[in-house]
């Protein structure tokens, strides 16, 4: 296990060379939880994420000898940067081993910190396959996304900052991918605050420590918004020392995580990539747990692909009612569709987006059917258009 000495000495090794990022109250947050909330912004990073923290210390202790043979790293993402930046930074080369899938956006981030990216396998497991035989063929040494205790040690200097920053803090949240993240700030926790409350998060799917303190289970995988922490199994470094000082483990949905990226979004004004809002989603999913408390947690990382996030955003409204989804059976005869219009702006509605079937998708070559979504202040006032509507038409609501 690594000490808080190794921590202590990562932030100096580091210093000026990533972001202090900055410890924040969230009004917003505390009154959406019950909790007194309080944020570190690693989202502000130059990669948007708290990996560079793990990968400035790590190649910062590489001999010159293995700066002159170069690195190599598997990632979908945010260490592929991490790894990226930091090694142009010291004129390392570096290979970055990224799966086939891994968004194009990524991609070129990375390869734009300087990089050489070569896309290989189909998920994490394959990647790491070819990027291991590569190291051997050529002498590079393997930056490891998690499983190293100088990137674990470099991690813990995010909690290092965070208390120094935030004073008493009854409880931290930290997400779980490999465990590199927590495991760091749980050694810095314990040193600094031994009784605080140290809590893990993990998505569904990817819950190999859904028995904690039980032992690791095999999750089914699949896809995920939370991609940053779509691990299968932690490492065997950080699973001794979350065993040893984290206190408890919590699963959270996707949908769970696609409303924290809506309340960070919407009540913090921050964006945060699926992962980065785990922490949130475990308070949102357990308020029982966090009541009256001083919680902190990392939004860890901002990396959100644009398209996602749109998605995720609108998808939030649909469920709680703010975007309504509806479909109507109308008489096809002109002037309808100015009617509904008129009804729907009458009673405060913006239609966002219309589509009119009249061949094949209406019961009767009398009838159409008309597709609408509309833009609503909240469920309430979505269930009083759907009413004024159904007043006159066949309304179905999606």
């Amino acid at each position: 296990m690594i000490s808080f000495e190794d921590i202590i000495a990562a932030a100096k090794r580091i210093e000026g060379k990533v972001l202090r990022t900055p410890v924040v109250p969230s009004q917003a947050l505390s009154k959406a939880t019950g909790a007194n909330v309080i944020l570190k912004l690693e989202n502000l990073q130059t990669v948007g994420s708290f990996k560079e923290r793990g990968a400035a210390n790590k190649l910062a202790l590489l001999s010159s000898r293995e700066r002159a043979h170069g690195v190599i790293a598997v990632s979908a993402g945010n260490h592929a940067q991490g790894v990226a930046r930091h090694a142009n930074l010291l004129d390392i080369d570096a290979v970055i081993v990224m799966p086939r899938f891994t968004p194009l956006g990524k991609v070129m981030s990375t390869r734009n910190f300087g990089a050489k990216v070569l896309l290989e396998g189909d998920n994490f497991a394959e990647s790491l396959e070819f990027a291991q035989t590569l190291q051997a063929r050529d002498g590079r040494t393997f930056i490891h996304p998690y499983d190293d205790p100088a990137i674990i040690a470099g991690q813990g200097t995010c909690a290092l900052e965070l208390f120094e920053d935030a004073g008493e803090i009854d409880t931290l949240i930290i997400p779980i991918g490999g465990g590199g993240f927590l495991s760091g700030c749980a050694v810095a926790a314990r040193a600094m605050r031994p009784d605080i409350t140290l809590i893990g998060v993990q998505v569904e799917h990817y819950d190999s420590l859904r028995q904690f303190p039980g032992p690791a289970t095999h999750p089914s995988g699949g896809a995920t918004i939370a991609e940053g922490i779509a691990v299968f199994q932690i490492g065997q470094k950080t699973d001794a020392i979350i065993r040893k000082l984290v206190d408890q483990v919590l699963v959270v949905s996707e949908c769970a995580i696609e409303n924290a990226i809506t309340l960070l979004a919407e009540g913090a004004h921050q964006v945060s990539e699926g992962a980065g809002a785990a922490s949130l989603a475990a308070l949102l999913s357990y308020p029982e747990l966090f009541q009256n408390k001083k919680v902190a947690f990392p939004i860890s990382g901002g990396n959100i692909d644009s398209r996602i996030l749109a998605n995720t955003l609108l998808r939030a409204m649909l469920r709680d009612g703010r975007i309504l989804h509806l479909t109507l059976e109308i008489p096809d005869r002109p002037g309808v569709l100015a009617d509904i219009s008129t009804m729907i702006g009458k009673a405060g509605g913006n239609i966002l987006e219309v589509s009119h079937q009249r061949l094949f998708a209406a019961p009767s070559v009398q009838a159409a059917e008309l597709e609408i979504m509309v833009e609503t202040r909240d469920i309430e006032h979505a269930d009083q258009i759907t009413k004024v509507l159904a007043e006159k038409y066949l309304v179905r609501r999606l």
